[in-house]
């Protein structure tokens, strides 16, 4: 025996698509005064489409506008907060843990796609002599013009970090140890060239440095102390001429 079905109703358009064309400032068809017709809005029926519900649902979808809102602002302050947490406490520069996270993100890129990656190492000359002679607004004049030396020499694709007191690093991408020695020694002539300027003096700037190109298997710990002993080699060397 056939049965007959009733026929299927029409589907009511969704509160969301309402909401949208609402928020998006393009009135639907019909609509009068921000107010969308009747069978647009969750299904209700005309008949039961009065303004005390009419006055619910947006109510509703200015909760939802609300909402958003601060949803976009808590993003902001979870992207300033983790930006905080990179960053170095006095110079624009990734600290000790944010720079080691971007050397073992790179490490592992470098060993599956094979691209060559090094690591310069550096430690400032003096600057404990600079403290203790001309005082800590001194030597913060140092590192901050030693950091401006660094991020005006780098790539965006590069990261540069201050891993201890006046001990700076720098991933060169794409970067064999002797492009990394090249770099080290162009960044020697631009310290040379660039003295911090503090209260009328004119305070030279230079540094002992290691570069080390990172291996498929190392870890950044690892890298970071072959860089190390590689700039206290350099620094050796440099005294016994």
């Amino acid at each position: 025996m056939k049965i007959d079905r009733p026929a299927a109703a029409r589907p009511a358009r969704s509160a969301t698509a309402a909401y949208s064309r609402r928020t998006e400032g393009t009135p639907a068809p019909g609509a009068a005064d921000g107010v969308l017709p009747v069978a647009s809005v969750l299904g209700v029926p005309e008949a039961e489409f009065t303004p005390r519900v009419r006055d619910a649902i947006m109510g509703l979808m200015n909760e939802v506008d609300n909402l958003r809102r601060e949803l976009a602002q808590t993003r902001a302050r979870l992207d300033e907060a983790e930006k905080a947490a990179d960053q170095d406490h006095m110079l624009p520069l990734l600290n000790r843990r944010a720079f080691v996270r971007e050397l073992t993100r790179y490490i592992a890129f470098a060993d599956r796609y094979n691209t060559p990656a090094s690591l310069i190492y550096f430690d400032l000359n003096h600057l404990k002599v600079t403290n203790d002679t001309l005082g800590h607004a001194a030597g913060d004049a140092v590192l901050t013009q030693f950091s401006k030396v660094l991020l005006a020499h780098v790539r965006e694709s590069d990261c540069v970090g201050r891993l201890g007191g006046d001990e700076f690093a720098i991933l060169l991408s794409h970067a064999t140890y002797d492009h990394a020695l090249k770099k080290a020694d162009a960044l020697a002539d631009a310290v040379q060239t660039q003295p911090a300027e503090w209260n009328g003096h004119a305070i030279p700037v230079s540094f002992a440095y290691g570069a080390f190109e990172l291996k498929a298997g190392d870890n950044a710990d690892a890298a970071i102390a072959r860089a190390d002993e590689a700039m206290y080699a350099q620094k050796r060397a440099s005294k016994a001429e």
